[in-house]
C-alpha cells in the first residue's frame, strides 16, 4: 500500500516575507528571490535585529548553517535560516572587514548555531559577540592562528 504525504500549504509566500523584510529593513539588500528561497545581504549593524524579526515575526524556526568565507580583503559569513511554516530557506550574508571580523551571535535565538559559530571562530577567527561560550572547538586553546584563513602559512610554528 502506498502512502501519500500531504504537506501543509505555507502561511506566507516568499514574496510576502521578502516585502516585509524590505519595508522594515531598507538597508538589507535582497540579492535573489526564487520559489521557497531568498538570498539577502545585511549590514552587520542590523543583522541581529533582522534575525530577531525573522524568528519572532516571520516564523523562521531553524538555523542549519553558519559558514565564513575568506575573500582576502574581507570576510562574509553566510547563514542558512529556514521557515518550515512558510517553506522558505533564507540565505543571509554579512560582510565583515578583515581587520574587525566581528558580528553578533545568533546562538541566543537558535541554539543550533552554537557549534557552528565556535567552528567559525576556531578556524577563521570570526568573533561572535554575545556567544555564551566562544572558545576553540577543534584546535588547542594555545594555538594562536586560524588555519582556514587564506593568508595562513602551512607549516607555521605555533
Amino acid at each position: 500500500m502506498s502512502q501519500v504525504i500531504v504537506y501543509d500549504s505555507p502561511d506566507r509566500s516568499v514574496e510576502d516575507v521578502t516585502n516585509d523584510i524590505r519595508s522594515k529593513f531598507p538597508s538589507v539588500e535582497v540579492l535573489k528571490v526564487a520559489p521557497r528561497r531568498m538570498h539577502l545581504r545585511a549590514p552587520r549593524e542590523v543583522f541581529l535585529d533582522l534575525c530577531k524579526f525573522m524568528k519572532d515575526d516571520l516564523s523562521f524556526e531553524h538555523n542549519s548553517c553558519v559558514t565564513p568565507v575568506d575573500y582576502m580583503d574581507h570576510f562574509t559569513v553566510v547563514y542558512h535560516i529556514s521557515s518550515w511554516t512558510n517553506h522558505i530557506m533564507a540565505e543571509v550574508q554579512v560582510d565583515l572587514p578583515r581587520d574587525d571580523p566581528t558580528v553578533d551571535s545568533i546562538t541566543p535565538l537558535w541554539g543550533g548555531a552554537n557549534w557552528h559559530e565556535r567552528e567559525a571562530y576556531d578556524l577563521m577567527g570570526v568573533v561572535f559577540k554575545g556567544h555564551p561560550d566562544l572558545r576553540r572547538i577543534m584546535l588547542p586553546e594555545e594555538f594562536r592562528f586560524h588555519p582556514l584563513r587564506k593568508d595562513f602559512t602551512v607549516g607555521r610554528r605555533v
